[in-house]
């Protein structure tokens, strides 16, 4: 299957995530209850305040401050054009990100690829797009497409060949490959402390595209291909 696809088809994708508010103390009912009912599920010997940080993960309780995107070309050699959209304000964030599927990547043979995109990266922007009020682009918008008319890869997937219980960070696949590790300076887990702490917007985009980089060079290991050299890799 994936000898079929057409690299220039695909857009590779990372998301950063945070929670909506910057400590528990600033949550507003009726969030602050419905946070508390939430995380009784995992706080376990740590208070609601302790585990408020990881509210980003969850939709209902998290925003998108990040969306980084890749795309291949083929013209003059293989190259890859990183872009990102960021803002504090998630819906304009989201309009912007929702303009270029509905004007650059809404045929038919377009697909998405992201490392655990199916249960994070695409579900994730498609409940804030409804949440911010947004028509979702027909690449999001899964409602009533038979299981192959949804155009989304998944580098997790791929690599479980069907074993469900099986899950590989992003960066243990990157070590394993060769690749150049996306972590070299910050994680996931350091996200909210960078956005809400030291106010580096910048820094959470560079850390996004490196992960975009990252999925776009295991793919390339999946199909047997050559990794893109550092020089042919532009930032937009």
């Amino acid at each position: 299957m994936l000898n079929e696809i057409k690299l220039s088809n695909i857009l590779f994708l990372d998301i950063e995530t945070v929670p909506q508010y910057p400590t528990y103390s600033d949550v507003p009912e009726p969030f602050n209850e419905l946070w508390d009912t939430k995380s009784k599920n995992f706080r376990e010997q740590e208070t609601v305040e302790d585990v408020y940080k990881r509210a980003g993960i969850y939709s209902e309780f998290g925003k998108i401050i990040c969306i980084s995107v890749g795309i291949i070309s083929e013209k003059n050699g293989r190259k890859i054009r990183l872009k990102s959209f960021f803002y504090d304000n998630e819906k304009v964030l989201l309009e912007n990100f929702f303009d270029l599927l509905n004007t650059k990547f809404n045929r038919n043979e377009h697909l998405f690829c992201a490392h655990n995109g199916k249960e994070f990266d695409y579900p994730y922007i498609a409940r804030r797009g409804l949440i911010n009020g947004l028509k979702l682009p027909k690449i999001l918008d899964n409602a009533s497409k038979k299981p192959w008319e949804i155009k989304h890869l998944d580098t997790l997937e791929l690599w479980k060949f069907g074993d469900y219980k099986h899950y590989t960070s992003l960066n243990l696949l990157a070590a394993v490959f060769g690749i150049k590790s996306p972590k070299d300076d910050i994680s996931g887990a350091d996200v909210a402390k960078v956005y809400y702490v030291e106010k580096d917007l910048p820094r959470i985009v560079t850390y996004c595209e490196k992960d975009v980089l990252t999925v776009a060079q295991l793919l390339l290991c999946y199909k047997g291909e050559p990794l893109i050299a550092d020089e042919n890799i532009e930032h937009v």
